[in-house]
């Protein structure tokens, strides 16, 4: 297929989609898109479904764990069918007679989503329950190794659809073989792209001519001070880092731990399986994590036995490791360990004390990372405030296990979330965690009222007084 036939099998693909997202609106009601992303969502969250998407995750990407996959694809579609559960998104949502505005939501039309490999079910459902619920039709393009998953999705959803009369067509993916031309032409096509995983990918959404929403890369760093309670400290951090194999975004890809506890906490760590690899040994790691400058698929997101056969660190660790912290004090384009690392692996920094820490941090960041998210485990809430307004990320998780609490929790405030926006720092349009008010547009009815204009007296008259003599 050349490149053109490419652009029109596209073209023909989005124009199915709008002729059904125009029927969608048309006959929409708040109770037509709650119905439809209740479907989506049962699509996935079906027990028998969800076992079987998971495997088949697994099993075509070679990344992740089957248990951990089938929670995620639980607990992220559960929460977010709690956040939507009273969310209008259909006719008026808001009047304001003083100001005489009444504003209406409307859908954006055809939505584009670009997911990834890491989380070939979750990231795609979460989207299109989003899309839906706004009265939009969407269309996928997934990573190669995700096209059997995301077709698995889309076949259960459509027959969820046929229980309740919806058009197959307000859902459709891209037809494999993927290409770059397919993901082009739909990222130019759609009326709004949304692009979750390669930071190349998100350029070229934003470059595309069409309204885009792109997330940043993750390296979350998280702080450790001598206030925390580091036996619940390393408990969070090792359940977080070991989850799904590190396959989030959201999972913790470098401690820093200042100096007072440091020996302390690493013996705290060792009880949740982490060993230390000491600086001196750094390279035994950081040798087979890159070959020829790429991660090294075999220790990519694998289960833990798996990792350390392939950096043959199997006999140099206790048993029973689950996770590997390597040593460090490097940061920047030489020092990989301090990028992500995507697996079981997190570098660890010593710091002289808090604000050594804290600067530390922020130079991980600053080289990769940029806006997404800081950890802090401490009982000094006055901490967190300082990272707030001093360090580039977008969050501040405290003393949470990170890869959860990041994209949203039942026991944080966070909107459920696959994708994190990363602000201006991370070079995105959106700072907050990607949710249903970013599937929606609101038209305003504008009313005249009695005016309100002030003299110059009440706006300048405090800055005269003080600048007048």
């Amino acid at each position: 297929m050349t490149a053109q036939d490419e652009i029109l099998l596209v073209d023909e693909i989005v124009a199915k989609a709008r002729a059904a997202q125009a029927d969608y609106e048309a006959h929409g009601s708040q109770e037509l898109y709650d119905k439809a992303a209740l479907a989506a969502a049962w699509a996935i969250m079906e027990p028998e479904r969800n076992r079987q998407m998971a495997e088949l995750a697994v099993q075509t990407t070679g990344i992740g764990n089957v248990a951990d996959k089938i929670t995620k694809n639980h607990r992220k579609t559960l929460g977010l069918m709690r956040d939507l559960q009273e969310a209008r998104t259909f006719g008026v949502v808001r009047e304001d007679p003083e100001k005489g505005i009444t504003e209406i939501a409307r859908p954006i039309g055809v939505i584009g989503a670009v997911v990834p490999s890491t989380n070939p079910v979750a990231t795609p459902a979460n989207n299109i329950i989003n899309a839906l619920k706004g009265g939009n039709a969407i269309i996928l393009s997934p990573s190669p190794k995700g096209v059997p998953s995301c077709e698995a999705l889309l076949g259960h959803i459509h027959d969820e659809f046929d229980k309740i009369g919806l058009n197959h067509d307000l859902v459709q993916m891209l037809p494999p073989p993927g290409s770059k031309a397919k993901t082009q032409r739909l990222l130019e096509a759609s009326d709004l792209v949304i692009v979750t995983g390669s930071q190349d990918n998100v350029r070229r959404a934003y470059t595309s001519g069409t309204p885009a929403i792109g997330v940043g890369a993750g390296n979350v760093t998280v702080i450790v001070d001598e206030t925390a309670d580091l036996a619940a400290a390393a408990e969070k951090i090792a359940a977080s880092k070991t989850f799904d194999n590190a396959t989030s975004c959201s999972s913790e890809n470098a401690l820093v731990v200042v100096d007072a506890i440091y020996d302390d906490f690493i013996a705290e760590i060792a009880r949740q399986g982490g060993a230390l690899i000491p600086e001196e040994r750094a390279s035994e790691v950081t040798d087979r994590l890159w070959v020829d400058g790429k991660l090294n698929r075999q220790v990519m997101a694998q289960d833990a036995d798996v990792m350390l056969g392939a950096l043959d660190m199997a006999d140099k660790v206790p048993q029973g490791t689950r996770f590997l912290l390597v040593e460090t004090m490097g940061i920047g384009p030489g020092h990989p360990l301090s990028g992500e690392k995507l697996s079981r692996i997190a570098a660890i920094y010593r710091a002289r004390d808090f604000d050594d820490a804290a600067e530390i941090a922020s130079r991980v960041l600053e080289h990769q990372g940029a806006g997404h998210s800081i950890g802090l485990h401490s009982a000094d809430d006055a901490r967190a405030r300082r990272l707030g307004e001093t360090v580039p990320t977008c969050r501040v998780i405290v003393n949470q296990a990170h890869c959860f609490a990041t994209g949203g929790s039942f026991n944080n405030g966070m909107p459920f979330s696959l994708s994190m926006g990363c602000g201006s720092w991370g070079g995105n349009s959106i700072d907050d965690n990607l949710h249903w008010k970013h599937f929606i547009q609101t038209t305003k009815i504008v009313r005249e009222i009695p005016p309100v204009e002030p003299t110059v007296e009440d706006i300048f008259g405090t800055y005269f007084a003080q600048t007048r003599g």
